[in-house]
């Protein structure tokens, strides 16, 4: 079993605090964010989508992460961070058994080659969401952004792929206790890159934000 909670969930957990507004939401020193979801999703820009000159080669990805030095690209460093029991490390930065916990849908994986690392806001929708006016450089560091916990995280290879490049209005994780995570980890890393949401998304995640997720905290800091 796993013992220990992934990077991601330790960033983003369910928060008791009062959800008033704005008193609830506070800037800390640096340009970190904390809102409610509910106030969060409101102030993503909405806009229709554009994919209009879309490729996935647009983005570099995955290039050799944060300690170049390491031997490790970004695929490989986020597994290692990621991992409830850390993998063996071989030369390459090749990994073998570990432990890790796909959050979508509560699977625990050991063969760190059964997991995908997802774009937490996929690339073609980031693409669509205002990623389109971006430089090349701007585009690889999105790709790679491990700045944040929520913005690449292991999951398992069948749930990212059953995801692709839907947003909230056409797919959530298959597990029911992800859903509010998963949408404050979204509406984070949109914010997080100044990116849009078109009103099929923006209604969706409110439905859940007056509901069942209306506990749920968004934390962030702006892209550099």
């Amino acid at each position: 079993m796993i013992k220990n909670m992934t990077r991601g969930l330790a960033a983003f957990t369910l928060a008791l605090t009062p959800l008033a507004l704005p008193a609830s939401a506070h800037a800390a020193p640096g340009g970190a964010q904390t809102f409610p979801l509910s106030y969060a999703v409101d102030q993503i820009p909405v806009a229709d989508e554009n994919r209009t000159g879309y490729t996935r080669d647009k983005f570099r990805h995955w290039n050799s992460g944060l300690d170049p030095a390491d031997g490790c690209n970004t695929r490989n460093e986020v597994l290692l961070a990621e991992a409830a029991e850390a993998p063996s490390v071989a030369a390459g930065c090749k990994l073998s058994e570990g432990e890790w916990l796909s959050y979508y849908d509560e699977q625990e994986v050991t063969d760190p080659g059964k997991l995908d690392i997802d774009h937490m806001v996929p690339l073609a929708e980031a693409w669509d969401s205002g990623a389109s006016a971006w430089d090349a450089k701007r585009r690889e560091a999105y790709a790679n952004d491990q700045g944040a916990a929520a913005s690449l995280v292991a999951v398992t290879a069948r749930s990212n792929r059953q995801k692709a490049d839907q947003d909230p209005a056409t797919w959530m994780p298959p597990a029911p206790n992800a859903t509010c995570r998963y949408l404050g980890e979204w509406v984070a890393t949109k914010l997080r890159w100044g990116l849009s949401a078109d009103q099929a998304e923006i209604d969706t995640i409110k439905v859940y934000a007056g509901g069942p997720c209306d506990l749920q905290v968004v934390h962030y800091n702006p892209a550099p």
